[in-house]
């Protein structure tokens, strides 16, 4: 075998701290090239994941990978590469130490070296399931482009089983790191929450009821994801189902947050499902307009409304009342439309048809004539 300390000039062997100058040299080389070379790793390692899997990825690219696991990736390399350089080094004993005792330094960066290694995994495992859920969510847009008729199940569900997949992760890692690092018995400890398990039952009430309720959210399916719906005081579109909350955008572009149980307990109006949208309002025109006036305005408007390609044929339009301010006519017609932005303008187009309508009968509104006086 070659020696090559007799290539290493004699005063690199000198100690420092119990180690020699070259084994601190020999341990920052390493954490450099470590750090030099652990990017181009992390992509070849990468590269190697999607050549696996790319017959299952269909609509996802490479570089989406790349995106999601080159920092973890390189930080299991640094990591690696600083328990190696550490390694390298001699850690002093005390004389008196018993066979197999470890110095506290060793003890202490193995123990780091256990919590951030986990983590780091825990954190790939995290960014695989968004790779493997953005498949998924690839592979539903493409069946909804394809097949309109499909349910939308499942583009409200992967939210939610992507938060409920990533939980269990972090649950999952933060076992092991007990076990491992801290040698705690996890499966006694996990027999031991039977006891304490009714205290963190009441503590979490609230967030139970809210993850109950976002089950029955999916097996009942009273909104999805785009749905325009109102409960309570709220008005907005569904952007998100959580396992805790859901997500809503008003019509003033504010983002709400609501709770899943209150979704479920409070009267909720899914809008997106109403087949039309009802107009209602009130006329109110002057004593001078005649009843032959009143009739012609009347049959004409609403020969005009049912002419309406969106307004369905049950238009209503009556003398209501009389009163000291004039002659009461109600307004009611339903325009089939789900889109808020076309019943706007179906609205305001018979408006103008019911104004021009009276001004051609020679009728004028109460608020009009009190105008002209």
């Amino acid at each position: 075998m070659v020696d090559f300390s007799m290539y290493v000039p004699p005063f690199m062997h000198e100690r420092l701290l119990g180690n020699e100058i070259v084994q601190y040299v020999l341990a920052a080389l390493a954490i450099v090239m470590g750090a030099a070379l652990r990017r181009l790793l992390s992509r070849l390692l990468s590269k190697g994941i999607f050549q696996l899997t790319k017959r299952y990825t269909a609509g996802v690219t490479e570089d989406e990978l790349h995106s999601l696991l080159i920092k973890p990736l390189s930080t299991i390399f640094f990591l690696l590469t600083l328990y190696f350089a550490f390694g390298l080094l001699t850690y002093p004993v005390p004389p008196d130490a018993p066979a197999g005792f470890q110095p506290w330094p060793v003890v202490a960066l193995h123990k780091l070296f256990l919590i951030a290694i986990i983590s780091t995994i825990t954190w790939v495992v995290l960014r695989l399931v968004d790779f493997a859920l953005l498949v998924v969510q690839r592979r539903t847009a493409y069946t909804h482009a394809n097949h309109p008729g499909t349910t939308r199940l499942d583009s409200q569900f992967l939210p939610f089983a992507k938060d409920l997949l990533k939980v269990l992760v972090i649950i999952l890692g933060f076992m092991i790191m007990l076990g491992e690092v801290f040698a705690v018995n996890v499966t006694a400890l996990i027999g031991g929450l039977g006891i304490g398990g009714l205290a963190v039952a009441f503590a979490a009430k609230e967030s139970l009821e809210n993850l109950i309720a976002s089950f029955t959210i999916f097996l009942d399916q009273p909104f999805g994801v785009g749905d325009l719906v109102k409960v309570g005081e709220v008005n907005g579109t569904v952007e998100k189902i959580g396992f805790r909350s859901t997500r809503l955008r008003t019509a003033e572009r504010s983002y709400v947050t609501v709770p899943n149980k209150s979704m479920i307990d409070k009267p909720l109006d899914n809008l997106s499902l109403r087949t039309a949208r009802r107009v209602g309002f009130t006329l109110l025109f002057d004593q001078a307009t005649t009843s032959a006036q009143l009739h012609a305005i009347i049959d004409e408007a609403v020969a005009l409304m049912k002419e309406h390609a969106l307004v369905t044929a049950d238009v209503q339009m009556k003398f209501n009342a009389l009163t000291p301010f004039g002659k009461e006519v109600t307004v009611q017609y339903f325009v089939e439309t789900t889109s808020y932005d076309e019943y706007l303008n179906v609205k305001e187009d018979l408006n103008y048809c019911i104004i021009e309508v009276v001004e051609r009968q020679g009728g004028c509104f109460a608020t009009q004539r009190m105008e002209k006086v």
